[in-house]
């Protein structure tokens, strides 16, 4: 097959993890692909750089020029879908009349409702999948008025990395200035209202009046980074809580880490938790969103509400009961190998395309 992914995003989250994990395994699985991104983006020099043809337009004005190179990119006649991976470049490929020649899919990650406005709804129309990542999205799509048939699901994987050797965490803790002794838990998350740290940093008085020696390292930036870091010092928490801002090498952090916390409030499917876990790390999370699909509460995760009580009431049961970090460690690896794992991703992107193509040709 010959693909065209397209892409808009000016910065690195989830979404563009799952865009460049699907390029590389389609590639690797011998289909032809393309990537339609935004100038200077995290996700088209990432892309680049692993050897992928990057077509990159302006920022300014970047639908509009999105469009436009659609069209170019159209006229040769080279691809035979369209895999649009946000909002943005939907709007593009809708303003580009994509889909009067191609057949246009459409990622959806969040369980909000579809907007009612009728430009909306038109371009909705000119979809012929929405690929959702859970149940509770595709369920969501549902409510919003799309058909049934015209949804897939497609659970977002991640890489299953090697267990880290014992050099490897040393360096990786050495690196944040973790003492051997210090239990350190973190979460790898981008600073929005919905994501939750404060819960994690309003326990850490409670968990920390029992085990002096825990630690949190708080890794992401966004609008909420600043409002964390003062909250820390409010509670007098500033030395046991490292905010480094952006990670470009999230592996150092993963590495370092004793447990993994996942506070949030509203949640896709939850990929920095999934990478938690694909390392064998005990992991502390809400059901939030459709975080019910990835956790299941005492077997591969502990499961709470996103409240300061509540986590704190899990990080103590789980600094206290070393054999229920190794069960839980072991079962959430296990769970990413059988289900969440990027092979698994893109197989089953593949057969979605592949569906669509064949109806295409029946119509």
């Amino acid at each position: 097959m010959r693909i065209l992914f397209a892409d808009l995003e000016r910065e690195w989250r989830g979404g563009q993890s799952q865009a460049l994990l699907t390029l590389l395994g389609l590639r690797g699985s011998g289909h032809e692909v393309r990537l339609l991104a935004a100038q200077d983006s995290p996700l088209a020099k990432r892309a680049a750089k692993a050897g992928i043809v990057a077509h990159q337009v302006p920022r300014l004005g970047l639908r509009a020029w999105a469009a436009v190179r659609l069209r170019e990119l159209l006229a040769n006649g080279h691809f035979e879908l369209i895999h649009l991976n946000e909002p943005h470049a939907m709007a593009a490929a809708w303003m580009a009349g994509a889909h009067k020649e191609l057949p246009l899919l459409l990622s959806r990650r969040i369980g909000f409702p579809l907007r009612k406005n009728r430009v909306s709804q038109a371009m909705y129309r000119a979809l012929d999948r929405f690929v959702a990542n859970s149940q509770d999205v595709a369920a969501s799509l549902v409510e919003s008025g799309i058909s049934r048939e015209r949804i897939s699901i497609v659970n977002e994987g991640v890489e299953v990395p090697p267990l880290p050797t014992p050099e490897q965490r040393n360096s990786a803790r050495k690196h944040w200035g973790i003492k051997d002794a210090e239990f350190l838990l973190g979460c790898v998350s981008v600073f929005v209202p919905e994501k939750g740290q404060r819960h994690v940093i309003e326990a850490l008085p409670r968990v920390r009046a029992a085990h002096p020696e825990a630690r949190v390292i708080l890794a992401g930036s966004g609008v909420c980074l600043l409002a964390s870091e003062m909250l820390a010092k409010e509670l007098q928490q500033s030395e046991a809580v490292l905010f480094p801002g952006f990670v470009n090498d999230v592996a150092r952090v993963y590495a370092a880490l004793d447990a993994f916390v996942f506070p949030s409030e509203f949640e896709g499917l939850g990929t920095a938790l999934q990478v938690g876990m694909a390392y064998g790390l005990p992991c502390i999370s809400t059901r939030r969103g459709a975080l019910g699909e990835v956790v299941d509460h005492g077997r591969t995760a502990l499961v709470v509400d996103p409240n300061a009580q509540e986590f704190a009431e899990a990080m103590l049961l789980l600094m206290d009961t070393p054999e229920l970090q190794t069960r839980l460690g072991q079962a959430a690896r296990e769970e990413v190998i059988e289900r969440f794992s990027a092979d698994r991703m893109v197989a089953n992107t593949i057969r979605v395309y592949e569906d669509v193509l064949s109806r295409r040709a029946r119509v």
